[in-house]
C-alpha cells in the first residue's frame, strides 16, 4: 500500500516527510509504531485548507466515482471519495462480514435508511446484492411503507440503526403488525452503540423475535467489524483488511490485554484515500484471542462509547451508554433525552422521559419517572433530575440518534 500511495498522495507524503520517516523502512507492526497517530480534526483541517476534498487522494479526481460524507454528529462533516478499486475493496469487506453473521443465499434484505450521502449501508446493500441476495432499498419511504415491504417480500434481514429498529417496532405495535412472528430473522444494526447495550438489545430482540447483529465501520475507514453468529454481543474486526490497535487515549501506548482503550485502525485496501493509525475515538475492550473467530481481534460488548463522552457526576465516571442501559430496562420508556448542566461548578444531570402510550393511558407515568430516578440513585449514588414529557414529543431518528447534550448553565 505504501509503495502505491506515497508517490502520488500529497497528504501522506507530507506526513511522512514531517515525521522524518522513510516509508521503505516500514515493514512490520513494530515499525508501524514509529508513525504518528491521525485524528479526525486533522482530516477536517486538511479539507478546510484544501476544499472540498482535501489532499488525501492517491489518484486524479477523474478516477474517483463515489462520494460519501460523515453524518456530522460529532462536528464538521468529512467528504470522502472512492475509486472503483476502493469501492470494490469495501464490497469484499462486506462479503466477509456477511459470512461472519451467517448470511445464506435465501436471505432477503431490506435496508431501511435514507440512501443519502452518509455512507451508512450503501456498501452493505451492494455487497449483499453482489452475493446474489434480494436487496430492497427503503429510502424515501415512510415507516409504515417499510413495514409493508417487510411483510409483502418476506424480508429476513433488516439493516438500519438501533434507534430506527426501535421506532419500526413502535409503529408495528400501533398497527397490530406482529413483528416477532414475521419473516425477519436478523437485524443488521449500525451507526450507534445501541445494538450492544444489553437492555436495548433485549428490547429489540423481543420486539422483533430476531437475532441482533452489531456492525461497525466509519465513512472514512470503511466497513471494519461484525458480530459473529457464535459470539453474541461482540464485534470481530476484519484483520484481513486492517491493522487494529487499542491504546490508552491519554498516553498513546498500547493497553494491556483485556483493558479498555481507544480503537486505532490502519485500513489496508482503500488505496484511493487510505488512513494510517487513525484514532477512531471509540472505546473498546478486547476478548482473549482464544475466544475470537479466526483469531481476529474481537471486542467484548462492541463499541462501549466515545472517549470524549465520559461524564463525572458526584465522583462517578459514567458514559451515556450506561444511562441508556438503565432507561431501556424500563419497558414504559418510549424515548429519552439526557442533558448535562453545570450549576455552581457542579455537574447536574437532567433526563427527559417520554412514556409509552400504554403507560400514559394507565396513569403510570409518575411511577415510571420515579423508578428511573431510584435506579440511577441506587446504581451511582447521585440524584438525577428525571422529568416526564408528553407522548410523541421527543424526536425519532432514522440515522444516528442524538440524545445526549452538554448544556451551558
Amino acid at each position: 500500500m505504501l509503495g502505491k500511495v506515497l508517490p502520488t498522495n500529497p497528504f501522506w507524503r507530507s506526513r511522512f516527510d514531517q515525521a522524518g520517516i522513510d516509508w521503505q523502512t516500514i515493514h512490520t507492526r513494530a515499525d508501524l509504531q514509529r508513525l504518528p497517530f491521525l485524528t479526525k480534526a486533522e482530516l477536517v483541517a486538511d479539507q478546510q485548507a484544501n476544499p472540498p476534498y482535501g489532499t488525501n487522494l492517491s489518484s486524479p479526481l477523474s478516477e474517483y466515482s463515489r462520494l460519501h460524507q460523515t453524518s456530522g454528529t460529532t462536528g464538521t462533516p468529512l467528504r470522502w471519495l472512492d475509486t472503483p478499486a476502493s469501492w470494490n475493496w469495501m464490497l469484499d469487506c462486506w462479503g466477509q462480514l456477511f459470512s461472519l453473521m451467517g448470511v445464506t443465499p435465501a436471505d432477503r434484505f431490506l435496508f431501511a435508511f435514507s440512501f443519502g450521502p452518509f455512507l451508512g449501508f450503501w456498501a452493505g446493500f451492494e455487497g449483499a446484492n453482489r452475493l446474489g441476495n434480494l436487496c430492497i432499498a427503503g429510502g424515501g419511504l415512510s415507516s409504515p411503507a417499510r413495514l409493508q415491504l417487510i411483510r409483502e417480500n418476506q424480508v429476513t434481514i433488516v439493516g438500519c440503526t438501533p434507534t430506527y429498529a426501535l421506532r419500526l417496532a413502535e409503529i408495528a405495535a400501533e398497527q397490530g403488525f406482529d413483528l416477532a412472528g414475521s419473516s425477519v430473522r436478523a437485524l443488521l444494526l449500525a451507526g450507534e452503540p445501541g445494538a450492544n447495550i444489553a437492555a436495548t438489545r433485549r428490547r429489540l430482540e423481543t420486539a422483533w423475535g430476531a437475532r441482533v447483529f452489531d456492525h461497525w465501520g466509519m465513512t472514512e475507514l470503511g466497513p471494519m467489524a461484525m458480530e459473529s453468529v457464535a459470539h453474541p454481543a461482540t464485534l470481530t474486526l476484519l484483520e484481513t483488511e486492517c491493522i487494529p490497535e487499542i491504546i490508552d487515549p491519554q498516553t498513546g501506548t498500547a493497553v494491556a490485554a483485556g483493558e479498555e482503550g481507544e480503537l486505532v485502525i490502519t485500513n489496508l485496501g482503500r488505496w484511493g484515500s487510505p488512513l494510517i493509525r487513525y484514532r477512531t475515538g471509540d472505546r473498546v475492550r478486547a476478548l482473549p484471542a482464544v475466544e475470537s473467530p479466526h483469531g481476529w481481534l474481537t471486542l467484548a460488548g462492541g463499541i462501549l462509547g466515545r472517549t470524549d463522552d465520559m461524564l463525572t457526576i458526584r465522583g462517578n465516571n459514567l458514559y451515556p451508554a450506561a444511562l441508556e442501559d438503565v432507561l431501556r430496562e424500563q419497558d414504559g420508556v418510549a424515548e429519552f433525552r439526557i442533558e448535562l448542566h453545570s450549576i455552581k461548578s457542579m455537574q447536574h444531570l437532567r433526563i427527559e422521559v417520554e412514556p409509552t402510550a400504554d403507560v400514559f393511558r394507565q396513569g403510570q407515568t409518575s411511577e415510571l419517572v420515579q423508578q428511573v430516578a431510584v435506579t440511577i440513585k441506587e446504581r451511582w449514588n447521585f440524584q438525577a433530575e428525571v422529568v416526564e414529557v408528553a407522548v410523541g414529543s421527543l424526536p425519532r431518528f432514522e440515522m444516528k440518534a442524538r440524545r445526549f447534550f452538554r448544556c451551558e448553565g
